[in-house]
């Protein structure tokens, strides 16, 4: 993308590059989003940056009216595989935050220097500076969703001091702590509830761009939904999806709504961009930033649903599927070693593993009472056969499953593993790796359709579902 187009996407204000690329204004240093409503700005007054982070880090603040701190993420970033991809996705999951760049770069496999210097060059900010970015975003939702201290909220975002959290935010906002709070927009205010254990539920808006056809999501999130770690309530197009989630510093529950309360949007499950409310309870309020990326990849946000439609839409033998499903989403996992166990076992043997061997929650909310068990506690329980073999390799870790896994590598790995065939290391990379491109071993899928193949199976499944007429053997599912 040329500058040209760059301009052009925001003098047209298209939604569809929010969190793609950010655009400053040298006379006011301010930084937005494409689709800001403000003014358009001159063409030779603006500067166009890749993250949000190169633009803070360029002395611009973030505009108080399109809040581009708090856009999707880019697609650029949740598809591809090679080390700069990795190492987002790992900042976003909070490593840089509990282990350093020292600890993101040895995840990787290079040098800290060598890691600098790749984002660097790629996004215009290093990773301390794209995990401060992240930080301020974590700071500005409790701030403004919640009644926390703001010393408290100053550590739950991950900064190391409250001098630190002052000054961060007024160079990223132009306003203190206390300012930031105070202009919180009302639509963005929601309820405070105060859930069991005396944690407070904390309110969210997860944002996605383009169509965002939630049913089918839901649809397969009930089908598999886990007794003990989640469930699916409600009636089609208003359901709730509630689960536990094991994190860095304690658990959560998390609850996300089919529906949307975006406004003027209606209440159909296919909308131009918009966005899932959504709770978060955490014993430890440091685990936000991580919880929520995890949601986010469970619910496939960060896709680019316009590149994904327009690709497989153009081949004849998708087209109509792809005409009638707008946005249909490849759902990942909020945990990716319970999606490689669920993967292996299924639903009803999951159920009895929780049962037996989960941890249970300090205050069960409802159904949910446990969390998934950890992968050494199922080595030591079930010591024989695939399942043990696979948390054994989890445990020690000669697999790894987390964001910024190398998915080639983990693939090979678990092709080594005794008692798992083709077709379940398919799905464990598609769910547990968030791959947009994987087909079973055993049916033929064309070339056409990558590097979207995970997208083009889901658009088979949901058309065989339907009765509609299939282009590929009724095995094409994952």
């Amino acid at each position: 993308m040329d500058d040209e187009t760059r301009y052009e996407a925001v003098r047209s204000r298209d939604g569809r590059f929010d969190g793609e690329f950010f655009f400053a204004v040298g006379t006011t240093g301010i930084y937005c989003r494409p689709s800001c409503p403000a003014v358009t700005p001159r063409r030779e007054n603006v500067r166009y940056y890749p993250t949000a982070a190169a633009a803070q880090g360029g002395g611009y603040r973030a505009c108080r009216r399109c809040r581009p701190d708090a856009v999707p993420g880019s697609a650029e970033w949740n598809a591809r595989a090679d080390a700069v991809a990795r190492a987002v996705r790992m900042i976003g999951d909070g490593v840089v935050d509990r282990e350093g760049v020292t600890g993101l770069a040895a995840r990787l496999g290079y040098s800290p220097r060598q890691v600098q210097r790749q984002l660097t060059g790629e996004l215009g900010a290093g990773p301390i500076a794209l995990a401060r970015a992240q930080r301020m975003h974590t700071a500005r939702t409790l701030l403004q969703t919640t009644a926390l201290p703001v010393t408290e909220v100053a550590f739950a975002a991950g900064f190391a001091s409250v001098r630190q959290f002052n000054d961060t935010l007024r160079a990223g906002y132009g306003m203190t702590p206390s300012k930031l709070r105070a202009v919180a927009p009302r639509s963005a205010r929601r309820p405070a509830v105060t859930g069991s254990g005396g944690s407070p539920d904390i309110p969210l808006r997860l944002a996605y761009r383009g169509a965002y056809l939630a049913g089918p999501v839901f649809d397969l999130l009930a089908a598999e939904a886990v007794a003990g770690v989640e469930e699916v309530t409600g009636a089609p197009g208003r359901r709730t999806h509630r689960r536990t989630l094991r994190l860095p510093h304690g658990a959560g529950i998390a609850t996300v709504e089919e529906r949307s309360s975006a406004p003027g949007r209606g209440t159909g499950a296919t909308r131009p961009g918009g966005w899932l409310d959504a709770s978060l309870r955490l014993t430890d309020p440091r685990d936000l930033t991580t919880a929520v990326q995890r949601l986010r990849r469970l619910f496939d946000l960060d896709a680019d649903p316009y590149a994904v439609d327009e690709r497989l839409g153009a081949d004849p033998r998708l087209a109509a599927a792809v005409a009638a499903r707008p946005g249909l989403r490849s759902p990942a996992s909020a945990d990716p070693e319970e999606a490689a166990v669920r993967a292996l076992v299924g639903p009803v043997a999951a159920a009895r593993l929780v049962e037996r061997y989960g941890k249970p929650l300090d205050a069960p909310c409802g159904t949910l009472t446990h969390l998934f068990p950890e992968p050494d506690v199922l080595t030591a329980a079930e010591p024989d056969g695939a399942l043990a073999a696979l948390c054994a390799a989890l445990a020690d870790g000669t697999l790894r499953l987390d964001a910024g896994a190398d998915r080639d590598t983990a693939h090979r790995t678990l092709l080594g593993l005794p008692g798992l065939d083709a077709r379940t290391v398919a799905e464990i990379r598609v769910r547990a790796l968030g791959d947009p491109d994987v087909a079973p071993p055993d049916v033929p899928v064309p070339d056409t359709w990558r590097p979207w193949r995970s997208y083009a199976l889901r658009h088979l499944h949901a058309a065989r579902t339907a009765g509609e007429p299939c282009p590929a053997p009724a095995k094409a599912s994952t």
